[in-house]
């Protein structure tokens, strides 16, 4: 069949549109999604219908056990650096324990799945052991990671930043090192994804004791996306002929009637897109949430900005991630500072004056001066986000409100939600203020 035969037999959906084919799969229906029966399902947090239920099948399985593998291979042939392979490697992850679907199907989160499949290569250095990665509470988990670890002989370290930065912190705390670089004298990479870096990398520089490079990657219970494939050149490879179909959505097409599909020759550098996939684990056409935006066609090689869902509009400007990640940015550039976490929200009624965005930030290292910093974060959603820029000049909005919050509020808010820890991740922007409130709540307890 022609991609517009295809387009037209599967039209794009999210998981709400699929769920009735996936519950079916989880109840131990076979040939539903894919031939036979799924190796896994993948229990992730939906932001709208609750526990998802992903599929891997045996056919998509390798993807996500090569690309990482690929990732680390090409480090080492462009570092010429594999002396980390000597040493011991930590991957902070989800617990490996398993449970079954009503239909007999092993379940669990992606990194606990993946970790009974780590190659034998790496599983020699590797820790924490089974037995504390199975640990569930976060707190309990990482005190017990940070006594295995802080005697050994640590090379790679790898998770989403904000989880690993917390492990820094509380790993200093322990031994009484100045840095991290005093317990892991030997430590050679950082191995992350989930996340944007960039608002990190002050504060890990500072914990470490110095830069060490870092490998970028784009895991999603989906599948493997994509990875840094290079040292130098802005973006990561997109890894084509692993079992994923890729098809692209123009963002501002998105909400259209019927948007616009576009198949990957016909993708174009600095466009924002939305991610559809079709996979070997049974999704079809599926819409990942993700957004986008190539940085090179050859190689194809991109860079993510966003969720698609995930942007702050209560007034018409849709600024995302990319813009309020940016902006931030600048402004640690230009007044110093140190950020751990962040969350963007409209405030639609406030008990005076116009409304706002609210950014909320729990700060490692305060600026000195605040209001300009403040200041600094508005100015730069301005200058990248035209509507935001004619709602702010044409009086509908005031100008940006900052209201720090003390260490601990985001793991606060995340443990009161049931997401500390694991693979969960802070939502950056809402188009509510429901996290605003669960931060608040935290403030206040």
């Amino acid at each position: 069949m022609s991609y517009a035969e295809f387009c037209e037999a599967v039209p794009f959906r999210d998981y709400e549109k699929l769920k009735p084919w996936v519950d079916r799969a989880v109840a131990g229906e076979s040939n539903i999604l894919w031939p036979g029966t799924p190796l896994y399902f993948c229990k992730t947090s939906g932001t709208t219908s609750g526990a998802k239920f992903i599929p891997i099948t045996k056919e998509s399985m390798p993807n996500h056990i090569n690309s990482a593998r690929n990732a680390l291979l090409h480090f080492i042939a462009n570092s010429g650096r594999p002396d980390f392979l000597d040493g011991k490697m930590i991957f902070l992850q989800g617990s490996p324990q398993l449970q079954k679907t009503a239909g007999g199907t092993p379940m669990g989160r992606l990194s606990g799945i993946v970790a009974h499949h780590v190659p034998n290569y790496l599983q020699a250095n590797r820790l924490p052991s089974h037995e504390t990665n199975c640990i569930e509470p976060w707190e309990a988990k990482i005190d017990a990671i940070v006594e295995e670890t802080k005697g050994e002989d640590m090379r790679l370290i790898s998770g989403i930043p904000s989880w690993v930065q917390n492990y820094f912190e509380r790993l200093l705390e322990v031994t009484g090192a100045a840095n991290v670089m005093e317990v892991f004298p030997n430590l050679e990479l950082f191995v992350y994804g989930g996340v944007a870096f960039e608002p990190y990398r002050k504060r890990f520089k500072a914990l470490i004791g110095k830069e060490v490079p870092t490998v970028e990657l784009f895991p999603a219970s989906e599948g493997f996306f994509a990875y840094q494939d290079t040292l130098d050149a802005r973006g990561l490879r997109l890894n084509v002929d692993e079992g994923i179909f890729f098809e692209f959505i123009p963002a501002e097409t998105y909400f259209d009637e019927r948007p616009k599909r576009l198949q990957l020759e016909d993708v174009e550098v600095g466009v924002q897109y939305a991610l559809i996939v079709t996979t070997n684990a049974g999704l079809w056409a599926y819409d990942v949430g993700d957004t986008v935006k190539f940085t090179s066609v050859d190689p194809y090689r991109l860079v993510v900005t966003g969720r698609i869902k995930h942007f702050t509009s209560a007034f018409g400007e849709h600024v995302i991630a990319e813009e309020v990640e940016g902006a931030l940015r600048d402004a640690l550039a230009a007044h110093g500072g140190a950020v751990a976490e962040f969350h963007v929200a409209p405030q639609v009624n406030p008990e005076e004056g116009l409304p706002y965005h609210e950014w909320l930030i729990e700060f490692s290292e305060a600026p000195a001066d605040l209001a300009a910093f403040a200041t600094a974060v508005d100015a730069g959603v301005v200058q990248r986000n035209p509507y935001y820029k004619d709602l702010i000049t044409g009086g509908i909005l005031r100008s940006a409100e900052l209201t720090p919050v003390e260490r601990g509020t985001f793991n606060g808010a995340m443990a009161s939600l049931g997401k500390l820890g694991g693979q969960n991740k802070p939502p950056r922007l809402a188009n509510c203020r429901d996290f605003a409130g669960a931060l608040e709540k935290a403030t206040r307890t």
